[in-house]
Formats: structure tokens, C-alpha cells, sequence
């Protein structure tokens, strides 16, 4: 079946609802105060089905009151081709000029016009309707779009008028169902012995009860129910059905018109966007950091116009901004919205949504990438957002969210990248080849400079590289695993073809300091003692004594104690001969046996503990190692 939108649109009093009632037999005013003073208020809905084409038309029919155009926009953003409404006896009026300018904003591609209550007129007027229409429409959407005389009173033309619908609707492409689920809410109600309702357009993805769902931006996270569509119960609903969701555990007061139901994890709020805009002719100039009402989809918010690159617009002009919003709103790259002055209430112009989480932006960064993002490719796109996203590069996940394409496509435009070398994959993170190399680079000085300023450490602690440049540790292994000219000894990172290399002084005091260890025995001087002994700097101390420790020179006790490697073979060799004749040794023993103090037993019997050589058992100590 395939399901296309139909929205009417139109000057109050023209008879947008009676046409539609008399197309379909559904009364689309369905509010008590819409009866009693004969307009619509808000916006209704109905359908026509048409069987033998496999074809369902919901039709969304808007108010035709100036002073309702927010709720006339709430029932716009998902409308695939538009029904222009104008009455013989009043011909084109303001609300009419104001809704097409609105549906050509909205890139609405499809319509046809109906001149309504054609049994109030004679012929001849009729025809001067409809040549006045044609110059009113002309360089529209609906430039050479059927024109049909209609009356819901006598039902003239009616059956015509359905015809054109179906012969239009059917040269239209389906939205498509490949992407995330996405409905904008526009009606919230109770339903007794079901709970809360949620209506609206869906525009993208799929849905099926049980399926999970999530509403923002209020954060809200439920399920399923139930799902209708055009009064029938349906198992699953696709993008471009009018569709009607019975939700799990939540409170209509909770939920309101704007608000989004989508897959969750894919989309995110946001307050700050950057767009192209398009100021209509015959309005005011638009001055920077101009106040305004701003819509898309079925939400409505304030917004502040920062114009980039000039400090005012001019009617028919057009020009790249930002958006910066008094309240989130789920928009993604590539949805149309409406600008409407903040006072007195006028349509301003609309756009295209280029980026809904656009990066922080100086005046020497330029805006040759919202060039890309208007008129680019999804290639140039995806590239550009991951570009964007600098060296934690950003989630497939969030791309899918961010841009208005199909799943596939957005996967296929990620798989020719990778090929191209263009991006970097690992998991679910993209990284772009320029932040890989700026990592690279940056990872190079950073080593650098601490070789520079630290000659005799082997290299720089894993964890503190890492840190310096604030990245994931998952990436960042990663990162440094595809990187040459690095070497990595257990957690410490170096430049591959650094070597440390001593001063005459300092090989005399590595020298000095061994032979202090290897006197010494046993009875090692601490870290502080060589320091005074030899007079120099504790940090060079600390230097020399990792030399001597990654040479295999000293043996590395705890921070303060170092052995010389030939006390230490010394050790083990006496554990060994004690432990030939018993199995259990006591740390008198052990001190005994190496002729020292406890105040020196007691750590090597810890490291000898830690490097799995003994064993503590209560008291005494066990032989780990092969004797």
C-alpha cells in the first residue's frame, strides 16, 4: 500500500474542511468550538482510499486564520503534495499567498488548486478566477497544476477532483522507510481503556508494536501498544502514514505538541543550528540578531538570527546563519523550517536545516562548509560532520541521527570513504584521516618535547599522553596501535629512535651509584642517602636509577630501595640453597641468612612476594620459583 500526505492549505472561510468532508465523508473539524462558529481551529484529519491503485491519501487539513498559522506549520512538515484552496466568490485573499509562500518554503514539490463554491458564481467570473490564479501561481510548485471548479454544496466535480489527487499522488515517491523512525507529535489525548494517544505524520523509519520508543525532548522512554492508522489497527506503521500510537506508561500532561517519537539513541536535542535561509520578497530587511518565531516540523519556539557573513537581509536575498533557540527541538540535517517575525506576526521565509549540532564558529573559520552541506554530496557531508568531529571522531550511530538519508545509503556512503582512505573505522567510531594525522602529529611533539626535557627517562606514561590530548582509551589504543614511529614498552610510549643518552657527568654518577649498591650488599643506601652521598638532584637521582633498573644493572625494590643486580642473584641463590632443606622460612631467617637488618628484609620479602618468588603463609614463606 503506498501512503501519501495530502494538506490543505488556504484564506479562512474558503472551504477547506466542507471540500474535505465532501471528498471523504470525514468531518475533519472534530472540536466542539469548531462547529459552533464554522472554522477550523486546529488541524484535522482524514483519508481517501483509493482501492483498485493500491493508494491511501491522508489528508491533513490546516486553518485558514491568520492568527493560526503556528497550528496550520504543525500540520505542514510531513504533507507530501498540497490541495490550495480558493473561493470563486473571494478569489486569491492574504492567507493564500501566505500558505503557498509557506508550502514552496517547505519544498512541497505536488498540489493541484480547487476554486470552491463555484455555485455562487457566474461562468465568466469563474474563468477570471482562474486566469488570476494562473498568474498567482506562476513560478510555484504549482505553476501548470490542474485547476478544478468545485462545489461541496451541488458536489460538482467532485469525482474530477478526486481523480487529480490519485493521478498526482501516484507520480510521487513514497517516503522512505530505510531510516530511523521519526514522528513529529502534533495531537496528544487520552483514550479511555487504552491511555495516552500520540498522533502524527510519520516522515522517516518504521515502527512496530512492542517496539521500543523514546519522546524528546523530554526524555521520555516507553513502548508500543498499540498503533493505528486511518481508524484501522495496524501490526507495523512506515514513514508517510498518518499514524495514531497507543504508548506504555505514559501521562498525557507529560507530552505535548512538538515534542518527537523516535528510535531511541539516534536523535538528540539541540538549541543551536545553522541553516540557509531565504528571505521572501515584499518583507521587511532582516537585521542580525534579529528575535524571531521559528517551526519546523511540529514544534515552535522562539529563535535569535545570527546572520553570517552580513548584518542585514534584504527581501529575496538568502544567506547562511545560525539559529540559536529558546527551546530543543529534534531536527536534523536536511529538514525545511519556517521564520516568522517576532512581532507583529508575519511569514519571514524558511530554509534548509544544514547542521543541528553545528561546531562553535569563529570569523576567520569562514562558512565554506555550510557551502557543502547545502549544495554537497551525502559523501562531502558525511565526510565533513566526521571531519568535524576531530580526533574522538563521532558514532555511526550519531550520523544516522544527524542526517535525513536512509540507513543504507548513509552506510554505503560511509563503506566508499573507508575504500577511499578518506575515514577510519574502529567499532562504531569514524574518525577523519586529517585527525588522524593531527593525532599523529600531535602524539610526535608531545613526545618531543618530553624527551627534550626528560634525556634519561625511557618515555612518557601511556596514561598521561592519553590525557594531554583527552581522548577515549578504547581510541586511543587503537590510534596507537596504527601509528609508526612510536614504540610502546608495557605503559610507557616513546619515539621509536629516541635513545637516552648521559652526560660525562651523569655516566659518573651511574657509575659512582652502582658501585655504592654493589658495596653496599644487603644493606642498600636509600634514594635520599645516594642523593647526599653523590650531592646531586633527587629527580636525577630517580633518572639514573630507572637506567640502571631497565638495563638490568640495579633491581628496583620499592620507590626509595634499589639492589644491585649482582646482591640480587645473591638472594635468590641463598633462598634457594636455604629452601633445599626447608620448606617454610621466617623473616628472621631470611634476615639471618643475608646478613642484614629487618629494615631491609621486610621490603625484599615484599617484592619477592609481589614478583611471585615466595609466598606469604601466615608468618612464614614458601619457595614459588623453581629451585
Amino acid at each position: 500500500m503506498r501512503h501519501i500526505i495530502l494538506g490543505t492549505a488556504g484564506h479562512i472561510d474558503h472551504g477547506k474542511s466542507s471540500l474535505v468532508k465532501a471528498l471523504t465523508g470525514i468531518d475533519p473539524d472534530r472540536l466542539k468550538e469548531e462547529k459552533e462558529r464554522g472554522i477550523t481551529i486546529d488541524i484535522g484529519f482524514a483519508d481517501l482510499r483509493y482501492t483498485e491503485s493500491d493508494l491511501t491519501v491522508g489528508i491533513v487539513d490546516v486553518p485558514g486564520h491568520e492568527k493560526l498559522i503556528s497550528n496550520m506549520l504543525a500540520g505542514a512538515g510531513g504533507i507530501d503534495m498540497v490541495l490550495l484552496v480558493i473561493a470563486a466568490d473571494e478569489g486569491i485573499m492574504p492567507q493564500s499567498r501566505e500558505h503557498l509562500a509557506i508550502c514552496n518554503l517547505l519544498k512541497i514539490k505536488s498540489g493541484l488548486i480547487a476554486i470552491t463554491k463555484s455555485d455562487l458564481v457566474e461562468k465568466e467570473w469563474l474563468d477570471l478566477v482562474k486566469d488570476e490564479i494562473k498568474s498567482f501561481v506562476k513560478g510555484t510548485f504549482l505553476d501548470d497544476s490542474p485547476i478544478i471548479t468545485v462545489s461541496s454544496k451541488t458536489s460538482e466535480n467532485l469525482e474530477l477532483l478526486k481523480k487529480e489527487i490519485r493521478d498526482i499522488a501516484l507520480k510521487i515517491s513514497p517516503k522512505k522507510s530505510g531510516g530511523l523512525f521519526r514522528l513529529p507529535i502534533d495531537r496528544v489525548f487520552i483514550l479511555k481503556g487504552f491511555g495516552t494517544i500520540i498522533t502524527g505524520t510519520a516522515i522517516s523509519g518504521s515502527i512496530s508494536i512492542e517496539d521500543p520508543l523514546e519522546i524528546l525532548p523530554c526524555n521520555i522512554t516507553t513502548k508500543v501498544r498499540g498503533l493505528h492508522s486511518h481508524g484501522r489497527t495496524i501490526q507495523t506503521a512506515y514513514a508517510g502514514q498518518r499514524v495514531a500510537i497507543n504508548l506504555q506508561a505514559v501521562e498525557k500532561e507529560d507530552l505535548k505538541r512538538g515534542d518527537v517519537a523516535v528510535s531511541p539513541s539516534g536523535f538528540h536535542p539541540t538549541k543551536t543550528i545553522d541553516v540557509f535561509f531565504e528571505l521572501l520578497n515584499n518583507t521587511p530587511l532582516l537585521k542580525n540578531k534579529s528575535l524571531v518565531h521559528f517551526y519546523t516540523g511540529t514544534s515552535e519556539t522562539i529563535a535569535r538570527v545570527i546572520l553570517y557573513e552580513v548584518e542585514e537581509l534584504k527581501a529575496g536575498e538568502t544567506c547562511f546563519c545560525q539559529l540559536r533557540l529558546q527551546d530543543p527541538v529534534i531536527a536534523i540535517s536536511g529538514d525545511r523550517y519556517i521564520l516568522r517575525r517576532f512581532s507583529p506576526l508575519e511569514t519571514l521565509g524558511g530554509g534548509e536545516i544544514l547542521d543541528p549540532f553545528p561546531f562553535k564558529r569563529r570569523k576567520k573559520d569562514g562558512i565554506d562548509d555550510l557551502k557543502i552541506l547545502h549544495a554537497g554530496s551525502l559523501n562531502q557531508k558525511v565526510s565533513l560532520k566526521v571531519e568535524k568531529a576531530g580526533i574522538n571522531g563521532i558514532a555511526i550511530n550519531s550520523i544516522n541521527g544527524w542526517i535525513n538519508a536512509e540507513l543504507k545509503t548513509i552506510s554505503d556512503s560511509i563503506s566508499k570513504l573507508k575504500q577511499a582512505g578518506e575515514i577510519i573505522q574502529h567499532e562504531e567510531i569514524l574518525i577523519h584521516k586529517k585527525s588522524f594525522e593531527l593525532l599523529q602529529q600531535k602524539i610526535f611533539e608531545l613526545l618531543g618535547i618530553f624527551h627534550k626535557k626528560n634525556p634519561l627517562k625511557s618515555g612518557m606514561p601511556k596514561e598521561e599522553v592519553r590525557n594531554n590530548l583527552k581522548i577515549d582509551p578504547r581510541l586511543f589504543n587503537f590510534i596507537l596501535s596504527g601509528l609508526q614511529n612510536i614504540t610502546l614498552d608495557k605503559n610507557i610510549i616513546r619515539l621509536s629512535d629516541f635513545r637516552i643518552a648521559l652526560s660525562s657527568n651523569e655516566e659518573e654518577y651511574k657509575t659512582k651509584m652502582l658501585q655504592l649498591l654493589e658495596k653496599s650488599g644487603f644493606q642498600p643506601p636509600t634514594k635520599s642517602e645516594l642523593a647526599a652521598s653523590l650531592k646531586i638532584e633527587p629527580k636525577q637521582i630517580s633518572d639514573i636509577l630507572n637506567i640502571l633498573s631497565k638495563q638490568g644493572d640495579a633491581i628496583r625494590i620499592n620507590d626509595s630501595l634499589y639492589l644491585s643486580a649482582s646482591s640480587y642473584n645473591d638472594m635468590l641463590s641463598s633462598l634457594k640453597a636455604f629452601f633445599s632443606k626447608k620448606n617454610e622460612m621466617t623473616v628472621a631467617e631470611f634476615r639471618d641468612i643475608l646478613n642484614t637488618s629487618r629494615k631491609y628484609a621486610l621490603p625484599f620479602l615484599e617484592y619477592l612476594d609481589s614478583s611471585n618468588i615466595t609466598l606469604r603463609t601466615g608468618d612464614v614463606r614458601k619457595l614459588l620459583m623453581k629451585r
